[in-house]
């Protein structure tokens, strides 16, 4: 019969152990919850809720998944509360006018065509293993950062996390429109912002 220890559960063929989890997640957790909360206090605090609320949850884990997916769930479902919880102050972030402003002088208010300043270009980041590149990473983290509060939420949601529309929507109570309006704002910003840092460095 298998004995199992005062704090280890075991279902299927994962084991927990709650006893390394600040060992072996607390970095990877605190680095998720950053890149998507620019709260370094909250990010910490949202960790150490995740690592409480997977002790009171350690009965239920059925192996499923692996301990490091498991966690992850937890602190993703957390995030996810806190922009619900501040969806309505996101959408007042005056730093969305600013930031609405300055891409204005992105485009010709003529015939809406990209000024030269602005224009796309290749980051020089086509091949497979590119995006593994460290600098490129603080740059791209860097730029997320300058996102309005809301902006960020959307597309961590979307393109990071891959959730649905409609619970984006939802749960961030902003219109279908507004939605895709916000996508197309953020991935703006960000080129831009790329262009200016990684293609100057």
């Amino acid at each position: 019969m298998q004995k199992e220890h005062d704090k280890t559960t075991i279902r299927g063929n994962e084991k927990l152990d709650p006893h390394l989890w600040v060992s072996n997640y607390a970095d990877y957790l605190y680095s998720y919850a950053i890149l998507r909360i620019e709260d370094v206090d909250l990010a910490k605090d949202l960790v150490q809720e995740t690592f409480l609320a997977a002790l009171e949850r350690s009965a239920k884990f059925e192996g499923r998944s692996s301990e490091k997916t498991w966690l992850t769930s937890i602190l993703k479902n957390k995030i996810i509360d806190v922009y619900r919880q501040k969806s309505s102050a996101f959408a007042k972030d005056t730093n969305i006018t600013k930031a609405e402003q300055e891409q204005d002088d992105f485009f010709d208010n003529e015939n809406g065509h990209w000024n030269d300043e602005h224009r796309p270009k290749d980051f020089g980041i086509e091949e497979a293993d590119a995006l593994e590149n460290k600098e490129f990473q603080q740059i791209l983290s860097a730029c997320m950062k300058k996102l309005p509060k809301l902006w960020l939420s959307v597309f961590t949601m979307k393109h990071m996390d891959d959730e649905s529309t409609a619970y984006i929507c939802s749960e961030l109570r902003v219109s279908s429109s507004n939605f895709w309006v916000i996508i197309h704002r953020a991935k703006v910003n960000l080129r831009s912002c790329l262009q200016k840092n990684w293609l100057q460095n």
